[in-house]
């Protein structure tokens, strides 16, 4: 299955981009890596994805999360042990 690009078109206010000091690209550009993050956290989107999104290679996506201190990996207690106990089982 192909995937089709779409395009977005959002209402932003010339000033908004002044005040922030970004360019219409550079503010693109952070518009989709934030709305990855979300995406990425609310688990919307699988890490592989949310990286697509933000037009990053995983790596760098994940790069990009540690240097701003966000969790790559987020699980609670109960998955943390879910994981653990299914890993015992491997041969």
């Amino acid at each position: 299955m192909l995937d089709k690009t779409i395009n977005l078109s959002i209402p932003v206010k010339e000033s908004i981009l002044f005040s922030l000091k970004e360019s219409t690209d550079e503010f693109s550009q952070e518009l989709l890596y934030l709305s990855a993050l979300m995406l990425y956290k609310r688990k919307k989107l699988s890490l592989g994805k949310a990286a697509e999104l933000a037009g990053l290679a995983k790596i760098d996506f994940i790069v990009k999360l540690k240097a701003e201190g966000e969790a790559v990996f987020d699980y609670n207690n109960d998955e943390i042990e879910e994981i653990f106990n299914a890993s015992k089982q491997l041969p």
